[in-house]
């Protein structure tokens, strides 16, 4: 066992492995957390003694269940359906759908433990959840995708609800996807219960900044973490791994604060731009004709497409790993710390691998985890679901304002309890260790539930 866990911690871990046999990504999960908690369990022994660590580890729900659906030549496919409703101490469960050939019950459980601290980091009333599907939507028509989230929803609605648990969008679940989920829940309940779901559009309750919200977000923490050495995002180059709504929110957000993005991927390979991406046709290829990234040498003939190509290898100040998870590891950082890299914002769930991460906390730069730098998503999911109770609809320049604030406090509580724990600028053990209080003290109020 390393000897970065305390041995209070170290039985903890050894029966959660136990427990949930051949989860990678959710063993990873929450090792990543409890290597934080030693010192915590120490100044509070109460959680120790009322077990909240085993508690908080352990869902309060696991949902699998069967996804039936045909295609245009009405031929049957059974797909996987999965809601993990991990922790409501705090509000409801909150959490995305993930529709991708990769999912399974680990990866949904990595996902929903994430989201419990995260949600908690945000200061706002929500718990943690998560689920999603091994469908996946590309190459599929409307029709077959319409026909799918129905089928989808046919089941789920009956776990979900605005009191109860709200779903929201993820990889492979967009606007399009919500609105057939919606549609399906909103024809059997007989109810137009808003906010049960969202990342809807803004025509039916959708709010304004909650497609840009995790993107700009991610850039809202870095830049609060580069105010804490002198620096700023003007004038940086960046890269940002990625191609997907956060991707492009993002590179839209660090163009705004006068930095420059040079390079993003999909999962074929990376574009390279040294005068910086143009914006626009990555929209038009992603949001609007569903291309790959390759065809952005149509567009702009002197940018470079590296097919299989690895985008950490390009020189950069500033780098936002925004894909999936685990996509940057040991190697990947030290090309990046020796190529002069002194900030990483975590825009994807879990991006960096533990030797990643090491590599980049032992270089001493600064290192946001997704759990803090990402929130911005879940946080304008909240404000989404807060205008849908009051029947009210926010400014696009109010509800940013909110978002700028929320990340402003999440970056700062971070900072502080790293300070606290004697671990000055270590952002991963602040974030673990604030969102980790908050939830052990509503649960331990509410007694052994």
């Amino acid at each position: 066992m390393s000897n970065s866990f305390d041995e209070k911690v170290t039985p903890i871990y050894q029966e959660i492995i136990k427990r949930n046999p051949g989860e990678t990504e959710f063993h990873q999960a929450v090792r990543e957390v409890l290597e934080s908690l030693g010192p915590v369990l120490v100044k509070y022994p109460e959680f120790a003694h009322h077990k909240i660590i085993q508690r908080i580890c352990e869902p309060e729900r696991q949902i699998i269940f069967r996804v039936p659906w045909t295609d245009d030549k009405n031929n049957v496919h059974i797909n996987r359906g999965f809601r993990v409703e991990f922790n409501s101490a705090l509000g409801p469960y909150k959490g995305g759908l993930r529709f991708h050939p990769s999912v399974y019950l680990g990866i949904i459980k990595f996902l929903g433990f994430e989201q419990i601290f995260k949600n908690a980091l945000t200061g706002l009333p929500i718990g943690g959840g998560k689920g999603g599907s091994d469908f996946d939507p590309k190459g599929k028509s409307d029709s077959e995708i319409m026909r799918f989230c129905q089928s989808f929803m046919t089941e789920l609605y009956r776990h979900i609800g605005e009191h109860t648990d709200v779903p929201a969008g993820d990889i492979g679940v967009g606007g399009r996807e919500i609105g057939y989920m919606f549609g399906q829940y909103k024809r059997i309940t007989n109810r137009y219960e808003a906010g049960v779901i969202t990342g809807k559009g803004l025509d039916w309750g959708g709010s304004l900044v909650r497609k840009e919200a995790t993107g700009y977000g991610n850039v809202f923490f870095v830049k609060e973490m580069l105010k804490t050495i002198n620096e700023s995002i003007e004038g940086k180059t960046c890269i940002v791994s990625g191609s997907g709504n956060v991707s492009i929110y993002t590179i839209e957000k660090i163009h705004e604060l006068g930095g420059k993005v040079v390079a993003c991927s999909d999962s074929n390979g990376y574009i390279y731009d040294k005068a910086g991406i143009d914006l626009q046709v990555v929209k038009q290829l992603k949001e609007v004709e569903r291309r790959r990234i390759k065809d952005y040498l149509e567009y702009r003939g002197d940018a470079r497409y590296i097919e299989k190509g690895n985008i950490w290898e390009v020189p950069c100040q500033l780098a936002f790993p925004s894909a999936t998870q685990n996509e940057l590891n040991g190697k990947d950082a030290t090309l990046l710390v020796k190529n002069g890299c002194i900030a990483i914002g975590e825009g994807a769930n879990m991006p960096t691998t533990p030797d990643g991460v090491k590599v980049f906390q032992e270089a001493g730069i600064l290192y946001a985890p997704g759990k803090a730098a990402n929130a911005g998503g879940v946080a304008t999911s909240t404000l989404e679901m807060m205008q849908n109770a009051s029947r009210d609809s926010w400014s696009f320049e109010f509800t940013e304002n909110k978002l700028s604030e929320i990340m402003t406090n999440i970056h700062n509580l971070c900072y502080e309890k790293a300070e606290e724990f004697g671990s000055p600028g270590n952002y991963v053990l602040g974030a673990n260790v604030a969102g980790f209080i908050r939830v052990a003290n509503a649960m331990l109020a509410m007694g052994v539930i």
